[in-house]
This record gives C-alpha cells, sequence and structure tokens, in this order.
C-alpha cells in the first residue's frame, strides 16, 4: 500500500516536470519569435521612416506592452485583497496534520497491536457518539 502511494507520487512528479519543460520550452520559443517579429517591424520602419522613428515606435509598442502588464498586475492585486480568506484550519485538523502528532499515533498502534486497538477505537467512538446525543438533547431540553 505505501509503495503504491510512491509510485503515484513518482509519477505525478514525473509527469508535472514534463509538463513544465514543455512549458518552458514553449515560453522560449515563444520569446524568439516575438524577437524575430519586432526585429523585423524595427527593418521595415528603419527602411521606410528611418532610425530614430524605427526606434521611437519600438519603444512606443513597448511602453505599452508595460502599462498592459503594469495594469493587469494592479488589477489582479487589487482582486487579491478583496479576496475573502479562506478559513484556518480548525485546532483539531492542526493538530492532527503535524507529523509528531502521527509518529506518536503509529507508535501507539504498534505497541498495543491492531488487533487490540481496533475494539477500543470502536467503544471509544460509541462513547463520544452518546455523549453528543446527551448534549444535543441537554441543550434542546431549556429552550422549550
Amino acid at each position: 500500500m505505501l509503495q503504491k502511494l510512491i509510485d503515484d507520487v513518482r509519477e505525478s512528479t514525473g509527469s508535472a516536470l514534463r509538463q513544465t519543460s514543455l512549458a518552458l520550452a514553449a515560453a522560449v520559443f515563444l520569446f524568439v519569435t516575438v524577437s524575430f517579429l519586432c526585429a523585423a517591424a524595427f527593418v521595415f520602419v528603419l527602411e521606410r521612416y528611418g532610425l530614430i522613428q524605427a526606434c521611437l515606435a519600438g519603444a512606443g509598442v513597448f511602453f505599452i506592452a508595460t502599462l498592459l502588464a503594469a495594469m493587469s498586475y494592479a488589477v489582479q492585486k487589487r482582486q487579491q485583497v478583496n479576496k475573502p480568506k479562506p478559513p484556518s484550519p480548525s485546532a483539531m485538523q492542526a493538530a492532527l496534520s503535524d507529523p509528531m502528532v502521527l509518529a506518536a499515533g503509529l507508535q501507539i498502534v504498534r505497541t498495543i497491536g491492531i488487533k487490540r486497538i481496533i475494539p477500543l477505537l470502536a467503544i471509544a467512538g460509541a462513547a463520544l457518539g452518546f455523549m453528543a446525543n446527551r448534549n444535543a438533547a441537554a441543550k434542546e431540553e431549556p429552550g422549550e
């Protein structure tokens, strides 16, 4: 069972790494394509209008691109500020996700034994259920 979990993690990690490398390759190819398009546009404006106009046109295009990126960043930042925070985990969830608590639980199971701990857990669960029902009934009675 543990080996299957390890194999699943290994497979998903390998898949994520392949997808990341493909995305990186696509980004590099896009950068090269945009670079050649910019060079072609520069040469076109250079031949038609001259050096200064070509430089100003290139600067203007990249200035507009920078303004668009800055505006989208500001909008996204504002949306993150207005976005409600997810609820923080309860103390029980935080304690159960702590590796030390999990290690202590595994050690208890090893010490007592799995065949002895299952009936103990069943009895504890039933007692907890009875206590929860009794507390719920006690809360309902005074309100009637």
